[in-house]
């Protein structure tokens, strides 16, 4: 009997993730992919669940909250990027582009050897997710995207101004909502803004 596990390509599709360029149809001054993109919102999960904990009295995992934004865009790696206008142009086609993401999700996961895959259905699968995560990672994803937006606006890149306009209402509606973000947006937003002259020379 042999002693070797049989392949699974679950980390050869994570590891193409850099091949899938976000803002699909928009002009960007610095292309993004998914794989920057994960990294960046799981860094921002990462702080708001921090802050949750330490300030609004939550009981969050920050570590989960960074794990699953790892893992948020895993559909893409199956079904690539499609705009946002696009995506929720009218309910009858964010309805299906739903379905094909969760199909998508679920692929992925049955791609692992059928012994882990009961460890990653909880990070893989949206639906699983709980409430409190999602809430979190739907915060940092926006913030990501908001951060994105004036960073394009900011090497006057026209693209992004209904963006952002788009993404200041939900900010302002997270913010509401969700006391860590306006914290986090008071403590981090404005230095991201900075040059590099002036990000070395910052006092903290």
């Amino acid at each position: 009997m042999s002693n070797e596990s049989p392949q699974s390509t679950f980390l050869a599709w994570i590891m193409r993730m850099p091949l899938i360029r976000r803002w699909s149809l928009m002009f960007c001054h610095k292309q993004e992919n998914i794989a920057e993109h994960s990294h960046q919102v799981a860094v921002i999960a990462h702080l708001l669940a921090v802050i949750k904990n330490r300030r609004f009295g939550g009981q969050l995992s920050p570590e989960r909250a960074a794990t699953l934004a790892l893992y948020h865009e895993i559909a893409e790696c199956w079904t690539s990027d499609v705009a946002s206008p696009v995506k929720y142009s009218n309910p009858a086609l964010s309805e299906e582009f739903k379905k094909l993401e969760t199909a998508a999700e679920k692929a992925c996961l049955a791609t692992l050897p059928s012994d882990l895959q009961a460890e990653f259905a909880p990070l893989l699968v949206s639906e699983a997710i709980e409430p409190e995560y999602r809430a979190v990672l739907k915060a940092a994803d926006v913030l990501c995207a908001y951060l994105k937006a004036l960073d394009e606006l900011r090497l006057q890149n026209p693209e992004f101004t209904q963006v952002r306009t788009n993404l200041e209402e939900k900010v302002e509606s997270l913010r509401r909502q969700q006391p860590e973000v306006d914290c986090f947006l008071n403590t981090f937003v404005e230095s991201c803004r900075f040059t590099l002259d002036i990000l070395a020379g910052k006092k903290l």
